[in-house]
């Protein structure tokens, strides 16, 4: 395949191959120092095999981070990219868990439940889990923040697994099955939108977040990913059929009910399931059979589960953990810096983070207004069954994106998996795509193969670097705002090949 953005052979087969290599090191990394079992009681460095590990993490993100941005403007072919994505994620199908401990969390909330205990009101350690050592200490206590579905599928892998390995090995098909979910998706949302499907498939698979987190890690952002995609589809192709969007409906409450961060796209979803003139009535009419539909899904999901609502009280403990990777939270820990130096202890961080999401509740609003709005002048377009058609999933699924992106910028912790849930949606409706590409690279590097967050060791550095990068884009939007060019550049009204 030939043409304008295509990459020539050997440019492709190199960044495969290199690729696979970091693919590899890193699969080597997790098993000389990857998340074992127990929580060492040594740092990442002093571990036995700690520094090889290490060298090999570094090695392996790199060489994978490269390939994968080498060919961001799009893989030879949509095929070509499916099976160099899978070629990638082979050798960390095999690995212990790797970057991250949330696993252990899933395997001991899952033993919990099944074992009679209510996990949003009971920590792991109390309902006398027998993996607890294997959880993070900071966990070990807290209620779960999950769904009720969620909660499901983790007892019943505990129930599958009986052991701790076992019951891994059950929670990392759940995210593999996800992960391909995604994957059947991408192709049908990126053509709705009027993306290349090479590119769509290849920004979204071949990433090595997905590589490391959701499959490696066995995260269960793969679930709710899998479901809201799958939902998104569904109503794409809905074409204002009721059946569809009940069905879409159930898939959304699903997802919601894994991780609740999936709620975010539902204002998002309820635009796109408008059929015809955009209207307020048709908004309400067909919107509302959306949201119903979630809203039975999930008191069904509570009300089988027999755990009520109380999967909504975990949700304030998610926030326990500071990290400068969050921009609130950077900002707060440079303004307590700065009362430190004055002799005061501002103790900044919950005000910012506060602040934080409130900007994030009014810049939601905006784009969900700003979405209606671009939707609305469509019915005013000559030939606007063809146009209408081409434009509404495109304008649906890139405020629902750039949506979850400022979740996770905004939100009071950002943990590198968390770039994955806008990463998949932009990559099917973005026309250009290095805005959200190269932070996706750089999320890459944020954690060690034994889950240690590299902002653990760069707290004050890195706080000061994440508020002159918040100052700095502060400033450029002002700039914009007042040159008339209001829309962020790469946001999307390029040619659908943009870079």
């Amino acid at each position: 395949m030939t043409g304008p953005g295509v990459p020539t052979e050997g440019r492709a087969r190199s960044a495969r191959y290199v690729g696979l290599i970091g693919a590899v090191l890193l699969a080597v990394a997790a098993w000389q120092g990857g998340v074992l079992s127990e929580v060492p009681p040594t740092g990442p460095w002093r571990a036995p095999h700690g520094p090889a590990a290490i060298l090999c993490w570094l090695a392996g993100t790199a060489l994978m981070v490269g390939s994968w941005w080498a060919l961001r403007a799009g893989a030879p072919s949509t095929r070509w990219a499916y099976v160099t994505a899978g070629l990638w994620a082979l050798p960390l199908l095999v690995t212990p868990p790797l970057a991250s401990r949330d696993v252990y969390s899933y395997a001991c909330q899952g033993w919990s439940y099944a074992a009679g205990h209510d996990p949003y009101r009971v920590g792991v350690a109390a309902a006398g889990c027998p993996w607890v050592d294997s959880v993070a200490s900071i966990w070990r206590d807290t209620p779960a923040p999950y769904g009720p579905v969620f909660v499901l599928l983790a007892a019943l892998a505990a129930v599958l697994g009986g052991t701790l390995v076992g019951t891994l090995a059950v929670l990392r098909l759940y995210a593999v099955a996800g992960v391909l979910l995604a994957a059947l998706c991408l192709p049908g949302l990126a053509r709705a939108a009027g993306v290349p499907t090479r590119r769509a498939a290849w920004l979204g698979l071949a990433s090595p977040l997905v590589g490391v987190h959701l499959v490696a890690g066995a995260h269960n952002d793969a679930v709710m990913l899998g479901l809201l995609l799958l939902g998104l589809l569904v109503l794409v192709r809905s074409s204002g059929r009721t059946g569809a969007l009940l069905v879409a409906g159930v898939l959304f409450g699903l997802a919601v009910a894994v991780k609740a961060t999936a709620v975010v796209v539902l204002p998002f979803a309820a635009l796109g399931a408008v059929h015809g003139r955009y209207t307020l009535r048709a908004l309400l009419r067909d919107g509302g059979r959306l949201a119903g539909t979630v809203l039975v899904t999930l008191a069904a999901a509570s009300a089988l589960s027999g755990l009520g609502l109380g999967w909504l009280n975990g949700l304030a403990r998610s926030g326990d953990s500071e990290q400068w990777t969050s921009a609130p939270t950077a900002v707060g820990f440079v303004v307590d810096y700065v009362g430190r130096l004055a002799g005061r202890h501002p103790g900044a961080v919950p005000v910012t983070r506060a602040v934080g999401l409130l900007v994030l509740a009014v810049l939601l609003a905006v784009l969900w207004w700003r979405a209606w709005t671009a939707l609305r002048r469509l019915n005013d377009v000559r030939q606007r069954v063809h146009r209408l058609a081409a434009a509404r999933p495109r304008v649906t699924l890139l405020a629902a994106g750039t949506a979850l992106a400022a979740t996770v910028l905004l939100a009071p912790v950002l943990h590198p998996w968390y770039v994955t849930w806008p990463l998949l949606l932009l990559a099917v409706s973005a026309t250009r795509t290095t805005w959200f590409v190269l932070p996706a690279a750089v999320a890459a590097f944020l954690t060690l193969p034994d889950g240690t967050t590299v902002a653990r060791y760069s707290k004050a550095p890195g706080a000061i670097l994440m508020t002159a990068l918040v100052v700095a884009v502060l400033v450029g939007a002002a700039r914009s705002r007042r040159n008339g060019t209001g829309r962020p550049r790469g946001s999307g009204a390029g040619p659908a090949g943009g870079t």
